[in-house]
């Protein structure tokens, strides 16, 4: 079967195989986003779970900065490393005194960070979404192609039998499978990875809401006025 579909697209037109290659390009590259993002995601996945574990157990947030440098594919730990940052630039500001520590900025900073994160997590995804639109209709662009030297060919010869149509009517025919084999692993992957991106936005948004109860407990933080 091999050998038949190589023939196949040996014998393809120019044009067919011009929108086959550009089909094979994006594919390709899909694929490649795709095995990226399931290999970040699982990898942050499970630092996430550590993470949250040695939050929880840890008494010191200078004691989290080490775990933070281990696990740093989680988004859990850039958030907190920002979170961090700005209690230490609010306790430099106090010049030695306690502060009682702002909230308000730091939500912000927290938001920032979450955002940033998020933009990290997305990387590649509108080349998914590109791709799972755009490839069936390169391929139907292919489709008509094919369609048209098929008619071309019976007006060319006057009669519309096999050896006359089976051309044009191959070429569109894969130009169309092509179109749906890039098309379909990218529109599933991408709603699949839209959905973990949402459950760690999900996460990142419970971690900032704890990570503030506990700041506010430790140092009776305030709003900002």
């Amino acid at each position: 079967m091999s050998e038949g579909a190589l023939g196949l697209i040996s014998n393809l037109g120019l044009f067919a195989q011009i929108i086959l290659s550009i089909l094979a390009l994006f594919s390709v590259f899909s694929w490649a986003v795709i095995v990226d993002r399931v290999l970040l995601f699982r990898k942050a996945t499970r630092q996430g779970t550590d993470f949250l574990e040695a939050f929880h157990t840890s008494n010191k947030f200078s004691e989290l900065r080490k775990a933070s440098d281990d696990l740093e594919t989680t988004p859990l730990s850039s958030i907190f490393m920002a979170g961090y940052a700005e209690i230490s630039a609010q306790f430099e500001a106090a010049e030695g005194e306690r502060p009682t520590i702002q909230m308000e900025p730091l939500e912000r900073t927290l938001r920032r960070a979450a955002h940033g994160e998020r933009r990290v997590l997305e990387r590649g995804m509108l080349f998914l979404a590109t791709t799972s639109s755009a490839t069936p209709f390169i391929g139907l662009f292919g489709t008509v192609w094919g369609i048209m030297n098929a008619f071309q060919n019976i007006g060319a010869f006057g009669n519309a039998n096999l050896a006359i149509v089976a051309p044009g009517i191959s070429e569109a025919l894969l130009t169309t499978a092509g179109g749906l084999f890039a098309a379909i692993p990218a529109v599933i992957a991408y709603n699949h990875l839209n959905g973990r991106i949402r459950g760690y936005v999900t996460d990142m948004e419970d971690f900032g809401l704890e990570f503030m109860n506990v700041v506010q407990k430790t140092w009776r933080g305030e709003s900002s006025t």
